[in-house]
């Protein structure tokens, strides 16, 4: 089958991946896959909170979503077989992407109280969006040419950011003027761009290039990681993945329920603090990107992670002063700052950390292994915020929540400090950190 992008010729200026259909693929596929999981760490929070739902209550339901920390589980399968329609890539693809309209939309047809029916369609669409990030990585790393990745990945990444607008502002805009059930359906009809998308382009993916013994597509990239420097080498690594951005997820795992307790509308969350945060990222991204052509990967690191470690402070200003739209969009706009410093770093550190003979099942685990802090953390958010703040959990004093919080973001910012410690072994300031020998310059990095 013929491969949807050629070898660009050496003659073929700089700028020509940039007047070319493959970068608008890779808008559109991101924009796709980044809507799902804005649904579930977004929306459905604010609107279980908005209806009454208590923290702890919506922190436990955040486990649901564990299938983006396991997709590495069952992406050798979808990379080894093949639907009945539309090829291996594009039927997977298709079939997630149709299957995350039904289970959005579905949100909006249920009770707030009704447990059962949520966490059902929280986990589905965890496992339909975490499943279209698999094949959409696959489809883009065989469309893109080498020296294409990085760019291409970038612009994947920012399309990312921007469907955040969807959940994350413009349904909160239009909860206040319409019932939930529209608000769903509204966010559900988005996921019509990656269905149409996926519908118009080709097949990349030869079907010859199908693993094909479980040992080549699971076992081989396991022992090469936890052999290649020893396995207290691995560990440590691992570790430091788990910790390093651990106190920056605790602090934003419940920042719609935080800004709805401290006072602000729905409308200035979807505004002020949506638009704030989703410019600060960009920005955080591109300023991280540009020092990072002079600045090394183990100074990164240290560099960002102060800045990551020191953000979350401003959310504890901001729960002692009150809803001061003004102090919101500075505290959104640092925190976030820090969030997307952090995560250009990490992400780089990854990729070194990857083995250029199993890129792509090394990259599912590392960065399976990043999601799973945000998913502790969103689950035990709400347990220690309503422990700090000594309330109860149907009724809670507001001087009292208010100082929860504030001590919670604290909090925050000590669970940060271990991670930065590991830093000292796997990425010392004037060392080089581990990693293997033949080390990618590009590698793929999914963004759930």
């Amino acid at each position: 089958m013929q491969r949807l992008a050629a070898e660009r010729s050496e003659k073929a200026p700089w700028y020509a991946f940039l007047l070319s259909p493959r970068l608008l693929i890779c808008v559109l596929q991101g924009f796709s896959s980044g809507l799902p999981l804005y649904v579930l760490v977004q929306l459905v929070p604010g609107w279980l909170r908005r209806e009454g739902v208590d923290l702890s209550t919506i922190a436990l339901f955040s486990l649901a979503t564990l299938p983006y920390t396991w997709k590495f589980v069952w992406s050798p399968l979808v990379d080894r077989f093949k639907l009945p329609l539309f090829g291996r890539r594009r039927g997977w693809a298709i079939a997630s992407q149709t299957l995350l309209f039904f289970t959005t939309a579905q949100f909006g047809a249920v009770e707030p109280t009704s447990t059962s029916a949520i966490v059902v369609l929280m986990f589905a669409t965890a496992l339909f969006g975490a499943t279209q990030d698999i094949v959409l990585d696959a489809y883009r790393r065989e469309m893109l040419a080498d020296d294409e990745l990085g760019t291409g990945n970038s612009f994947f990444i920012n399309a990312y950011r921007l469907s955040s607008l969807v959940p994350g502002s413009l349904a909160f805009v239009l909860a206040d003027r319409m019932p939930w059930s529209g608000v769903f359906l509204v966010v559900a009809t988005f996921m019509l761009v990656g269905i149409v998308t996926m519908l118009f382009v080709p097949e990349t993916a030869d079907d010859g290039t199908a693993p094909r013994s479980l040992g080549a597509a699971v076992v081989e990239p396991f022992r090469e990681f936890f052999t290649r420097g020893g396995v207290k080498t691995a560990l440590l690594v691992l570790a430091f993945l788990f910790l390093y951005k651990l106190g920056d997820n605790m602090a934003v795992a419940l920042q719609t329920p935080f800004f709805i307790d401290v006072g602000f509308s729905l409308t200035q969350i979807g505004t002020i603090a949506k638009f704030t945060i989703l410019g600060a990222s960009i920005v955080a991204t591109a300023i991280g990107g540009l020092i990072m052509l002079r600045l090394p990967i183990n100074k990164s690191l240290w560099v960002f992670g102060v800045v990551q470690l020191t953000s979350s402070l401003g959310f504890a200003l901001l729960a002692k002063v009150g809803p001061n739209p003004y102090l919101l969009a500075a505290t959104a706009s640092y925190e976030y700052l820090g969030v997307g410093l952090g995560t250009v770093a990490l992400t780089a550190f990854i990729a070194q950390q990857t083995s250029r003979s199993f890129t792509a099942t090394q990259l599912a685990l590392l960065t399976s292994l990043t999601a799973v802090p945000r998913t502790v953390a969103s689950s035990i958010t709400g347990i220690v915020i309503e422990g700090l703040s000594g309330c109860e959990r149907a009724a809670c004093a507001h001087d009292a929540l208010m100082r929860g919080w504030a001590e919670f973001f604290f909090l925050c910012t000590a669970v940060g400090i271990p991670g930065m410690l590991i830093l000292i072994k796997v990425a010392p300031w004037s060392g080089t950190a581990a990693a293997p020998a033949a080390a990618p310059r590009n590698a793929q990095i999914s963004q759930s």
